[in-house]
């Protein structure tokens, strides 16, 4: 089992950045691939990045490409999103995901995929 708990976000201006943390605990962390999903309000919860157990594979959204990045550090158990340049559209509680075990790339994409979740951060971009 993997627990999450996420920190980082806040209230900041359009242009700036913030760096997401995803502190896990749990054995298998080092073997799940993890995820950044986030959820307007009033809106759906939307893909935002992912990366593989290995760290070797990264996938965005195409609305954070070349602006959001994604990394993870094993040894620390943490997963980590550097948001640049933010938008007011970036707006939304970020959460982050894991997948245990094997998953098709294309599948990280899907929140469906995931077996834990975090409780989720705020982030607020005021224009």
């Amino acid at each position: 089992q993997v627990q999450m708990v996420e920190s980082g976000g806040g209230l900041v201006q359009a242009g700036a950045s913030l760096r997401l943390t995803c502190t896990a605990s749990g054995r298998t962390f080092s073997t799940s691939h993890m995820g950044w999903f986030r959820q307007a309000p009033g809106k759906d919860r939307e893909f935002v990045a992912t990366i593989t157990w290995t760290g070797l594979g990264t996938y965005y959204a195409d609305s954070v490409k070349g602006r959001f990045t994604i990394s993870r550090d094993n040894s620390e158990n943490t997963v980590s999103l550097q948001m640049n340049s933010l938008k007011p559209e970036d707006t939304a509680v970020y959460y982050c995901a894991a997948k245990v075990g094997r998953a098709l790339a294309v599948l990280l994409q899907s929140q469906r995929t995931y077996d834990y979740w975090g409780q989720g951060t705020q982030v607020n971009v005021s224009s």
